[in-house]
Order: C-alpha cells, then sequence, then structure tokens
C-alpha cells in the first residue's frame, strides 16, 4: 500500500473510532447530554424561582393582611384614647356645673339667674359636642344602679314606693357607650 492510502486507511480507522454506535460522532453526543442536561437543570432552576416566588407572594399577602389589621386597631385605640381623654377631662369639669346649678338655685334675682342659665346653656352645648349627655333622673323615678348610685337612703312615707329616687343630689353624664359620672341620689328604703 501506498503512504497515502494508508494515511486515508488510518483516518478512517479513528473516525469509526469516534463515532458511537448510533453514527453521531463522540462530539455530538456529549454536547447532546450536556444540552439535556442544561434544560434539566433550567427546569429544576425555574421552578425553584416559582416555588420562591409563590413563598414570597404568599407571605406578601400574610404581612399585608397583618398590616391592614394592625392599622384598624391603632384607629380604634387613638379614636378610644381620644374618647377616653375627653370623657376625663369633662369629669373634672363637671363639679363646676354643678355649682352653677347650686349658684342658680340660690340666686335671688332674676338678672342674676338668667346670667347663670345662659353659662349653663353653654357648658350644655359643649358636652353635647363631644358627645356627652345627662342622664335623665328625676325625683319620683324607680331607682337604676346602672346610671344611679344612691349615697343616702331615706325612710318611706306615706304612699312612697320603696326603691325610689326621692331626691337627685349630682346629675349624672355619659356618652353613649359610657358612664361618665353616675347620678348622685337619695333613695327610699
Amino acid at each position: 500500500m501506498s503512504k497515502k492510502s494508508e494515511t486515508h486507511t488510518a483516518g478512517a480507522e479513528s473516525e469509526k473510532e469516534k463515532k458511537p454506535a448510533g453514527g453521531q460522532p463522540a462530539a455530538e453526543a456529549e454536547e447532546a447530554k450536556a444540552e439535556k442536561a442544561e434544560k434539566t437543570e433550567k427546569k429544576d432552576e425555574l421552578a425553584e424561582v416559582r416555588a420562591l416566588a409563590e413563598d414570597y407572594k404568599r407571605k406578601w399577602y400574610s404581612v399585608s393582611a397583618e398590616y391592614d389589621n394592625f392599622r384598624k386597631r391603632n384607629a380604634s385605640a387613638v379614636s378610644n384614647a381620644y374618647r377616653d381623654g375627653a370623657a376625663e377631662a369633662v369629669l373634672k369639669l363637671l363639679p363646676v356645673a354643678d355649682n352653677f346649678g347650686y349658684a342658680y338655685d340660690s340666686a335671688a334675682d332674676e338678672k342674676t339667674k338668667a346670667g347663670i342659665e345662659k353659662v349653663i346653656k353653654s357648658f350644655s352645648t359643649v358636652l353635647q359636642s363631644l358627645g356627652i349627655e345627662e342622664i335623665p333622673v328625676n325625683a319620683g323615678d324607680a331607682f337604676d344602679e346602672g346610671v344611679a348610685e344612691a349615697v343616702m337612703n331615706v325612710p318611706c312615707a306615706e304612699g312612697e314606693v320603696p326603691n325610689t329616687v326621692k331626691l337627685v343630689l349630682k346629675k349624672g353624664y355619659r356618652t353613649k357607650d359610657k358612664v361618665i359620672r353616675y347620678a348622685q341620689v337619695s333613695v327610699t328604703v
């Protein structure tokens, strides 16, 4: 054989050695395996990223709901604190209103009574603007411990019913849902 044909035959044998049984060169087979592995790796990575995104989304919904609940609780707490603060301030001013009432009852002339009545009316308007109202307790009403406090017991006179308000000593005040000061009354026994 000539050198040319030997080289050609040797080259053909080396090509045969490189070719796998499927007929593809070894480099192409390795490339295909690498490509397939890369696709599998990308699918796994995509699945991980989707799971992570779903986890973040769930956490975001949770934190968002928690913040909304916090905001509502905080608004309620602020409202209650304001209402309680106003009630406490009014409670400290009620003795002044009581004194105006006593002054009105003991005033001798009509001009003085008219002046004191204006002050009492003005104070009542301020209380109403704050959502505070007087508790309606009058002499002769049945005693209700939910709105009145018995500070004195009086024996029943003839024809009187026991457990009845005999005299209102101090007026009571309340907001829509809370008594600020119970009315102080004397009660028949």
